[in-house]
């Protein structure tokens, strides 16, 4: 939690939430693009570290690649304003705006640059890439919105996400490839309604806040780590409840929002999305519980030179918190009566 010490890191993390802010409240394109300039400038040296050449080249690949979309979505604008409007030109300009937000956030087909960030960051830079990062992107996307585009894009990012979980053995790519898997659910939940997104995203950033503050705390970055760990009993349960919740497992917390979005496609006929949804969405709970159980497999084995000392009283907050994802059929119950 280097930021939460350092008041320049703190300077800069009120800047980024800040612009954000003005990004999404502005009543301009420009004044947008003004927020999400302001945004990336105060993001770049959170992620910046002169001791880890890998912050710094990863800081450098995003500066890169946001600079990119936002040359795009500032050429976009432009020509918007300069055209007269008709419904091919209409078309044409929401592809293009749409395109530069979602390669702003990393969505599919300009996800590339997603997991190769992520490896080179800190946890606590990576929660933030994967939920605060994402909010005025995806606001802006529902101002001016493509639905034929969002929707090759909801069934790509849930696929490609998926497929590409596969065989990961770092914990924090495989952590970019299930944001990249959520971002489709997301762009679902946005496409039906700002309150539905709200309420997935909230849900979605508890559940990755969790997991970033337990693998930040017991430093763990890849997966044999879980195996090889002498890790408390009760800390591997913590990871299955939210690795569960991430996948959407019916009596978790995280199958609630993931429920909601999947009532409304019934309703309203839309069976394409919804199999490549559940599909996914079944194929992730597989990597998922593949992980868990070599985990608890190989909790036997007592490495006495690898001992953790944790702060219990922390370490107990984290347990309280996942223990209350198990309420989510509950909840849910309660919700639709």
């Amino acid at each position: 939690m280097l930021f939460l010490i350092n008041s320049n890191k703190m300077f800069f993390l009120f800047i980024m939430i800040f612009s954000t802010l003005i990004s999404i409240s502005s009543n301009s394109w420009l004044g947008c693009w003004i927020g999400l300039e302001i945004n990336l400038l105060s993001f770049i040296p959170l992620m910046s570290n002169p001791n880890n050449l890998m912050n710094s080249e990863a800081s450098l690949k995003y500066f890169l690649i946001q600079s990119i979309a936002s040359i795009n979505f500032l050429f976009s604008i432009l020509l918007c304003m300069s055209f007269f409007k008709n419904f091919f030109i209409d078309n044409l300009f929401s592809i293009l705006i749409n395109s530069s937000l979602l390669m702003k956030m990393g969505s599919t087909p300009f996800h590339f640059w997603f997991p190769n960030i992520m490896e080179g960051l800190s946890w606590m830079n990576n929660f933030i890439l994967m939920t605060w990062q994402k909010i005025s992107p995806m606001i802006l996307i529902s101002y001016y919105m493509n639905f034929y585009l969002l929707f090759f894009m909801m069934i790509f990012n849930v696929m490609i996400g998926t497929i590409s979980s596969f065989n990961q053995s770092s914990l924090r790519k495989l952590m970019a490839f299930s944001s990249i898997n959520n971002l489709g659910w997301l762009l679902a939940a946005l496409s039906i309604s700002e309150n539905l997104w709200l309420i997935y995203f909230l849900f979605y950033s508890l559940f990755i806040s969790i997991m970033c503050f337990l693998f930040y705390t017991l430093n763990i970055y890849f997966i044999n780590q879980l195996f090889n760990f002498n890790l408390n009993f009760f800390i591997k349960i913590s990871i299955m409840i939210n690795f569960f919740s991430l996948g959407g497992l019916p009596p978790f917390l995280g199958f609630f929002p993931k429920w909601l979005i999947i009532n409304y496609l019934l309703f309203n006929n839309s069976f394409i999305i919804l199999f490549f949804f559940i599909m996914s969405s079944l194929i992730m709970l597989f990597i998922y519980i593949r992980i868990i159980y070599f985990s608890f497999m190989f909790y036997s084995i007592k490495l006495k030179w690898n001992k953790i000392m944790i702060k219990n009283n922390f370490m107990n907050f984290i347990n309280i918190i996942s223990f209350f994802s198990l309420l989510g059929m509950l909840l849910s119950t309660l919700f639709f009566l």
